[in-house]
């Protein structure tokens, strides 16, 4: 059950970070990658901000937006490079 509350989270975080920085989604198995690795990397930046969630679906899925939309702006940055 854990499996699919993570690929759920992680597809509506990929594709809200892919409307929100480019205009339309990647694809849904990288909406998938994109949402769990932005899970990640937004717990670890709410964790740096002393900021902690309560749990549940909805705080999951901002926090991976966030986190989506930094790995998003990094990717870019680096590719500009």
């Amino acid at each position: 059950m854990f499996f699919v509350y993570i690929i759920i989270v992680g597809l509506i975080a990929g594709w809200a970070a892919g409307k929100l920085m480019k205009g339309s989604g990647y694809g849904v198995a990288m909406d998938i990658v994109l949402g769990i690795l932005g899970a990640i990397i937004g717990g670890w930046v709410l964790r740096l901000l002393g900021v902690y969630t309560s749990g549940g679906i909805i705080s999951s899925i901002l926090v991976a937006i966030l986190g989506a939309v930094i790995l998003v702006l990094l990717a870019r940055l680096i590719k500009r490079a």
